[in-house]
């Protein structure tokens, strides 16, 4: 009996030491960028006569064939061979026989999935780019639909003084377009060919990388081999400027969730994204808001278990960058379901114009127009904030707002108030503010044109697939360096 249990130890131990290292039930999802660099490569290498033109050609055949075959889920994933790449290359085998051992001339599985990853970030980040200009269309369609409406603005949760909704509104409009430039400054880092570089050294073949990488639709050509090989930078880039996409999309979710409290009825949610509670009926939980919000937290921890596996790898290739893609899927299978539901979620929103309003009225949110007010009649602004804080509390202690008190009220706090210190008002208050990035309703018309200028002018490439670049030019020498209640 010992003996038959070391030996089943054994076996586990055997089948756990093979199951370690696999990377296939990630990686498979590559099989289009490895299909598409692996045809490239083989056609380069028959132009170069590095393998015959018909060697060329069977290559390229069999991984057409391949690629339908995983398309129609047809083709048979098989774990023992580790990876996309082996998977691929041993189906390539039984297509084509003994000349498929000849697409792997001139490239390591190094620089082949430091390609695979490059290609799937670059499309990745036009998809994203798409879905944050998308969400960005949805937020001047809120702002446009609502170009009156007003609203305590908020400092610290404490209402501080008046803005139009759509202001505030277009205060997210910038983060996104923000986030935008950054998944285009991604794809731009992505968008350099390692392919060509070998397992870390170069190689010894009279190869065209230019060819490749025109095929590819890379810009540009990696000019270090052992660089090419470990640069996982253009990866932190993605998931950097994910993390920050979704502490945006956090901050307006954590709004959407306030706003949609019975405290605050600013908003009301459609049924399509609100979700009931097990025993409370009367429930409408902004569940997709807090997921959102929640959400944020895992491509955060996606970003810095990138960074960690990083930080103590010595050139160039190790195993540790396997880690790496796992980080990536993650993420985009977080961020871009997130940005859809999010603009969902707005599209179907109703803002509640009359509860906004007496929010802002039923506060004292005209301070600061009162302190302005002395201001313009001479008192150093200083004294004018002391003055004003005085008369606010002189009106909370009566129980009363701003707006409620006499003209002989304020002239006791200051005889520098006149008669028309009684036309301050909410609209006024909004209109006097209407410099260039304010609140004013002619400066939020302004700048709702401008939006949508920028934003038409902004939209990104279509397709977000392999050689998504311009095939035609030369590629430029890159840069030296629900449950609950």
């Amino acid at each position: 009996m010992p003996v038959k249990r070391g030996n089943a130890a054994r076996v586990r131990t055997k089948a756990l030491a093979s199951d370690y290292t696999v990377s296939l039930h990630y990686d498979r999802r590559l099989y289009r960028e490895d299909i598409a660099g692996s045809i490239a490569h083989a056609r380069m290498l028959g132009r170069q006569g590095i393998i015959s033109g018909d060697e060329s050609k069977a290559i390229v055949g069999g991984l057409e064939k391949i690629r339908a075959e995983i398309e129609s889920g047809k083709f048979l994933w098989r774990p023992e061979l580790e990876d996309i790449h082996m998977n691929i290359e041993a189906r390539l085998f039984d297509l084509i026989g003994d000349t498929a051992g000849k697409l792997h001339t001139a490239r390591s599985r190094n620089d082949q999935v430091a390609t695979d990853t490059r290609l799937y970030a670059r499309a990745r980040a036009e998809d994203t780019m798409r879905s944050l200009r998308g969400l960005q269309g949805t937020l001047l369609d809120c702002a446009e639909k609502n170009p009156s409406t007003l609203l305590p603005g908020y400092t610290h949760l404490q209402r501080a003084q008046p803005v139009l909704l759509a202001h505030h509104l277009l205060a997210y409009f910038e983060m996104f377009d923000r986030d935008a430039r950054r998944f285009e400054s991604a794809r731009a880092a992505a968008d350099v060919m390692p392919l060509g570089s070998g397992a870390l050294a170069g190689l010894p073949y009279s190869i065209d990388r230019e060819s490749v990488a025109r095929e590819l639709g890379f810009s540009a050509i990696a000019s270090n081999s052992m660089d090419a090989v470990s640069d996982r930078d253009f990866l932190l880039d993605w998931l950097s400027a994910a993390a920050i996409a979704m502490m945006h999309v956090s901050r307006l979710a954590e709004e959407i969730v306030l706003w949609s409290s019975e405290e605050f009825g600013f908003v009301q949610l459609s049924d399509e994204y609100t979700t009931g509670s097990s025993i409370m009926p009367q429930k409408r939980n902004p569940d997709f808001a807090e997921l959102a919000r929640g959400k944020t937290g895992r491509v955060y921890g996606n970003l810095m278990a990138a960074l960690t596996t990083l930080k103590g790898l010595p050139m160039t290739y190790n195993r540790d960058l396997q880690e790496d893609k796992e980080r990536l899927f993650d993420t985009v299978d977080t961020l871009l379901p997130t940005l859809e539901i999010t603009a969902g979620m707005l599209s179907g929103a109703r803002f509640n114009e009359g509860r906004m309003r007496d929010a802002a009225r039923r506060s004292y949110v005209l301070a600061t127009d009162l302190a302005d007010y002395l201001v313009r009649k001479g008192m150093p602004f200083r004294e004018a904030h002391g003055v004003v804080a005085d008369l606010t509390r002189t009106a909370m202690n009566r129980g009363k707002y701003l707006h409620d008190l006499s003209l002989a009220d304020y002239r006791r706090a200051s005889g520098l108030f006149a008669k028309d210190v009684l036309d301050i008002n909410l609209e006024a208050s909004i209109a006097a503010r209407d410099t260039i990035g304010g609140t004013s309703p002619r400066r939020v018309a302004d700048a709702l044109k401008a939006a949508r200028t920028r934003l038409k002018n902004a939209r990104p490439r279509e397709g977000g697939g392999l050689g998504a670049g311009d095939r035609s030019s030369t590629p430029a020498s890159p840069p030296s360096g629900g449950e609950g209640g």
